[in-house]
């Protein structure tokens, strides 16, 4: 790959802040964007969980109704971190043909789907809303995206569940290097903190129970780790190469050094024990970016808290790392935010691209006892990376054996 993809613009509503920077400043202070949730129907179907990582502010605070009430949260969230990323770049003068937008979500408009159902049964089909399949599909968001800044190079969605996002941005990347656009918005979108999701995700066991202390539930590492926590949000990056950014006088934040996407085929939600699908994504995000393990300095984990997640992403760091996976500095940053599926991974990457740009790895809370299995160099304070150049790998592994990983590189002009 010739060409240097830089960051230019980065947005966020996440359950730790409405914005990107809100966002990064709670990471780094420690706080947990983990609640109770206080809506009616958590009581109503006696839900086994009943806590989650919701966003701190409501989309509906920041888009106007008439815009809001024709997308599904999932594309509101996806609209509110574009509009912030956009923004943030200085608004980029690019042709519309020369604009794409890669986004991803893992599950899509499931509350638009379950409230139609709910209308049908209850009230029968012609007060089912006219714009309920526009607004539950998956690609919903990206044709927000892409139909607000008239984005006509091209308008993808990614839906490889919890990896979804982190491929986008390598399509992104991968996008950018073939020339198919000068400026892309990529990220990654969800809003199903929904009965049905949460029940179901119970039933499975993959969520933590921990309902007396929400706060402290998600705990990667930790000795007692009982399952992920449900969050919801979005993230969004503005990407463009090198050469297009200096052009329009640009801050740059820092560099997207490659990526790698691998399946493991192997189960529909256990990952392979061995780790060899997310082995070869972290060999190929690190071979495109012309580096070698040696040269990582941080890496932001999928970690989430699940029993055997955990350690199976620690042996797979071991297999490409040997004893410096010990050594690297590494945060599990789903431990303060919750797991948002589809978003998560634009979320992570946007705290990579403040940890390499400010060389602090931000903090993992909740951690307690740690798992002496899996010995990996975490810290419950921000933890400094030091001078030099920076490079960091974030990492997303999802349902179906979608592994996905992308290098971030600090820039120096």
């Amino acid at each position: 790959m010739s060409k240097k993809i830089v960051v230019t613009g980065i947005g966020a509503s996440s359950p730790l802040g409405g914005t990107a920077s809100e966002s990064w400043e709670a990471l780094l202070a420690g706080e947990s964007g983990i609640r109770t949730l206080e809506h009616e129907w958590v009581a109503k179907y006696e839900l086994p969980v009943t806590f989650a990582g919701q966003a701190r502010v409501s989309p509906s605070e920041v888009l106007d109704r008439p815009v809001a009430k024709r997308l599904d949260p999932s594309s509101q969230f996806a609209l509110v971190a574009a509009m912030e990323a956009f923004a943030d770049a200085g608004s980029p003068e690019v042709p519309s043909e020369r604009l794409g937008v890669d986004w991803a979500t893992g599950i899509g408009g499931v509350w638009s789907l379950l409230d139609a159902w709910d209308t049908l049964r209850e009230k029968g089909p012609r007060r089912v809303m006219p714009l309920t399949v526009p607004m539950l599909m998956p690609n919903a968001p990206s044709a927000a995206v892409s139909m607000h800044f008239e984005a006509r190079a091209y308008a993808r969605t990614v839906a490889s569940a919890c990896a979804s996002s982190t491929e986008s941005i390598v399509n992104a990347y991968e996008h950018l290097q073939a020339g198919l656009a000068d400026v892309v918005i990529a990220g990654g979108s969800e809003a199903a903190i929904h009965p049905v999701t949460v029940a179901s995700f119970a039933s499975m066991q993959a969520l933590s129970k921990r309902n007396d202390d929400p706060a402290s539930a998600s705990r990667p590492y930790n000795t007692d780790r009982d399952g992920f926590v449900m969050g919801e949000g979005a993230a969004a990056l503005v990407l463009e190469t090198e050469e297009h950014a200096l052009a329009r006088g640009a801050k740059i934040y820092a560099e997207i050094a490659g990526g790698g996407v691998t399946a493991d085929s192997y189960h529909i939600t256990a990952n392979d024990p061995e780790g060899k699908g997310a082995i070869r994504a972290m060999r190929m995000a690190l071979e495109q970016a012309g580096a070698t393990p040696e040269d990582v300095t941080h890496i932001n984990a999928h970690a989430t808290s699940t029993p055997v997640g955990d350690i199976n992403e620690y042996r797979a760091l071991q297999a490409v790392f040997g004893e410096r996976a010990d050594t690297i500095p590494v945060s599990g940053t789903k431990a303060a935010t919750g797991h948002l599926l589809g978003g998560t991974g634009a979320l992570e990457a946007m705290f990579s691209v403040f940890a390499v740009q400010n060389r602090v790895a931000p903090p993992t809370i909740n951690l307690v006892d740690q798992d002496p299995e899996i010995p990996v160099n975490v810290s419950v304070q921000p933890q400094p990376l030091g001078d030099g150049p920076q490079l960091a790998i974030s990492n997303s592994f999802g349902f179906g054996g979608h592994n996905a990983v992308v290098a971030i590189r600090s820039y120096d002009a």
